[in-house]
């Protein structure tokens, strides 16, 4: 039976089950009352829905509330234990795995590093391996919660790189600086995992599922528009703004800082990631006479960078001597990134910049300071004067966190109805109003949802 618009009976009910799970999730507990005016449903509605949310175990009484001069009102929230979701951080450093149920509570998690090892050192991003880490540590976290896979909504993947779909291959990862030409990954980790074909597999940038998470419940969260910088090895960016709605994966770590200037992994020459990623930034120490520690990883190397750069006193009271190469390289490093913030403060005009990433939240507020009036004296006054730049606050989970809302996401998207998944091409997950939340539609394939507002 149609209806208005040409939507049928059966879309009206998953778009009023999905603002109701909405709305509870980003503001609940609340009562029934409370749930009408906040999702523009009738009473009647509201108490179809939750009726039949309730009775289907998605939804669940969480005490009362005194109402005025009446009896109290019974509070009702998502329950959490109605779901589960797998985060995927395919990163520089590791390949995390974390399971979670629909509260975002962790209840098992999985690294394995992304290393060189023996006498002939193995590409770290090599395809196999990284698809074996992924098979093998979503199995592993399964094993270790104990959780049935009826119950899990689904796996979020975030990656390096451009992320497509293609026909019969599902998301395909275009990741130039890994050597990632064109892989299909989720077919090949349908094909080696041993998870149903019914579970769904949701792919994106991995910039982009970190930035949706600090909009969603981290330091971006309340603003109408922001970037979220990623520094790590390499550097990326996600931007979300009122006229991006779904938020967008930003090559920035690509963009020109300097015309002939150094070789960038990506083949091209003067990019940011050349001068400002975490590898660059090891490269350049050494060049300018720096002593980079021998046989460790990135992570261990840039924190020896920084103890060189600004030493911290000894128990005696003495401070050694502070590296000047460490510190010049730093310095130029912040001019860089500052100049790099400016053209997203005069492109997007955001309310906010966030620094995320291993590296990002290594360098901390020491290194911001620098950045921040860098990024104002290459910026327009207007725009520069109305961005606040700090640091995200979701700390290293904060990918793993973003993929895990993809699945999360698409429930959502269907009215919390599971659906068999299909390889197909990612569909943008996110929302920033009310309205469209209410009109959200799953298109029968890897459907959206909302983010709060």
């Amino acid at each position: 039976m149609s209806v208005r618009g040409g939507r049928t009976v059966r879309d009206l009910r998953r778009e009023n089950r999905t603002a109701v799970l909405q709305r509870l999730y980003f503001d609940g507990p609340l009562s029934r009352f409370s749930l009408g005016p906040a999702t523009g449903l009738s009473s009647g509605s509201i108490s179809n829905v939750v009726a039949e949310l309730v009775a289907e175990g998605l939804v669940e009484e969480a005490g009362s509330v005194d109402s005025a001069g009446g009896r109290p009102r019974t509070l009702l929230r998502i329950s959490p234990h109605s779901g589960y979701m797998i985060g995927v951080d395919i990163g520089e450093t590791r390949v995390r795995i974390e399971l979670f149920d629909l509260a975002l509570t962790e209840f098992a998690r999985v690294e394995r590093p992304l290393v060189t090892e023996g006498p002939r050192p193995i590409d770290r991003y090599d395809v196999g391996v990284v698809v074996g880490h992924v098979r093998d540590g979503i199995g592993e976290v399964m094993d270790r919660a104990g959780i049935a896979v009826e119950r899990l909504l689904g796996v979020g993947i975030g990656v390096p790189g451009i992320v497509v779909g293609a026909p019969g291959e599902g998301a395909v990862v275009h990741g130039q600086t890994i050597g990632w030409d064109a892989v299909p990954l989720e077919r090949l980790l349908r094909e080696s995992s041993h998870l149903p074909q019914s579970v769904p597999y949701f792919i994106d940038n991995g910039a982009k599922t970190l930035g949706q998470a600090e909009m969603w419940f981290g330091a971006g969260r309340g603003a109408r528009n922001a970037v979220v910088v990623l520094l790590g090895s390499g550097v990326g960016a996600c931007v979300v703004a009122d006229d991006i709605r779904p938020g967008r994966a930003l090559e920035w770590g690509h963009l020109t800082v300097r015309v002939a200037g150094r070789r960038c992994r990506c083949g091209a020459q003067g990019c940011l990631e050349a001068y400002a990623g975490a590898e660059a930034l090891l490269e350049r120490w050494a060049e300018a006479g720096g002593q980079p520690p021998a046989g460790v990883d990135e992570e261990t190397a840039l924190a020896a960078m920084l103890a060189a750069a600004h030493p911290t006193p000894r128990a005696d009271g003495t401070t050694p001597e502070a590296d000047t190469a460490a510190r010049a390289v730093l310095e130029e490093t912040a001019e860089y990134v500052g100049a790099g913030f400016s053209d997203l403060i005069n492109l997007f005009q955001p309310e906010r910049i966030l620094v995320e990433g291993w590296a990002g939240l290594m360098l901390g507020n020491r290194f911001l300071d620098s950045v921040r009036d860098h990024a104002t004296s290459y910026s327009l006054a207007y725009p520069a004067g109305h961005v606040r730049i700090g640091l995200g606050t979701l700390g290293p989970d904060a990918v793993t966190v973003g993929a895990a809302l993809l699945p999360l996401a698409g429930f959502f998207a269907r009215g919390g109805q599971r659906e068999q998944a299909e390889p197909q091409e990612p569909v943008p997950a996110w929302r920033t109003t009310l309205q469209e939340r209410g009109r959200a539609k799953s298109g029968g394939r890897n459907p959206g949802a909302a983010s709060p507002e």
